[in-house]
């Protein structure tokens, strides 16, 4: 493991607190609200093609996921969707954004333990607001010493931000549930890169685990990779 680690990375959403869990139970809804025109898995395949064709404009949140949802619906009713079902989408959409915070194991334990000695930065897509929202309502947010709010995860997303806030990636190390979003372009960079699974992971974030490749580790939750990081 690292020698001379200065810089720890953190993904927010389904690492530090639960996300995906409430995109699923809207699915659910949404599904319900169309049952009268398709079924669940020819509308869960349309959404996921709509979201994937929209993330060059939207980004990726809530607000994206919501216009994806009424262009399904749109499609799937041949432009014959109810008012009222837009509106339930739409209402169904602000509920998710005004969700509280529901922290995961260990999160608030590795985060204050980890920033005694470490510099720590969160490093996190999604919409602005709502993720400046989530990490307010936290109280992890005096624990870090840096905040970026990205886009998409990149190598040079990475290489930057581990450079902005340390010495960079050689030295740096980033934390989350995504391999294709947090480890593998991490790893890319030149950091460490540390896989904590999520029981669901959203389909356009699945990728192959990078094993054998000497900087990247798997463990079960945060509290394994603090116990790790003590013993160094």
């Amino acid at each position: 493991m690292p020698q001379g680690l200065q810089t720890i990375g953190f993904d927010a959403d389904d690492t530090l607190w639960q996300n995906e869990s409430f995109y699923r139970l809207t699915q659910e809804r949404f599904a319900d609200l169309l049952a009268d025109y398709t079924d669940r898995d020819h509308l869960h395949r349309k959404l996921l093609e709509a979201e994937r064709r929209n993330l060059g404009r939207y980004g990726f949140g809530i607000k994206g996921f919501m216009l994806s949802m009424i262009e399904t619906a749109i499609e799937v009713t041949d432009q014959n969707v109810p008012a009222s079902v837009i509106a339930e989408l739409l209402s169904a959409g602000q509920e998710m954004l005004a969700h509280p915070v529901h922290l995961l194991p260990h999160a608030m334990e590795a985060v204050r333990t980890l920033s005694e000695t470490h510099t720590l930065v969160l490093i996190t897509k999604g919409d602005l607001l709502d993720q400046e929202r989530k990490l307010a309502q936290s109280g992890l947010g005096d624990f870090f010493d840096g905040v970026e709010i990205v886009s998409q995860k990149t190598p040079a997303i990475y290489m930057q931000a581990f450079t902005r806030h340390g010495s960079g990636p050689d030295h740096a190390m980033m934390i989350g549930n995504s391999l294709k979003s947090d480890v593998i372009p991490a790893l890319e960079a030149g950091a460490w890169g540390v896989y904590i699974p999520h029981g669901l992971t959203w389909e356009l974030e699945h990728a192959e685990p990078p094993v054998g490749h000497e900087r990247y580790r798997e463990y079960a939750d945060l509290g394994e990779v603090v116990e790790l990081l003590r013993s160094l």
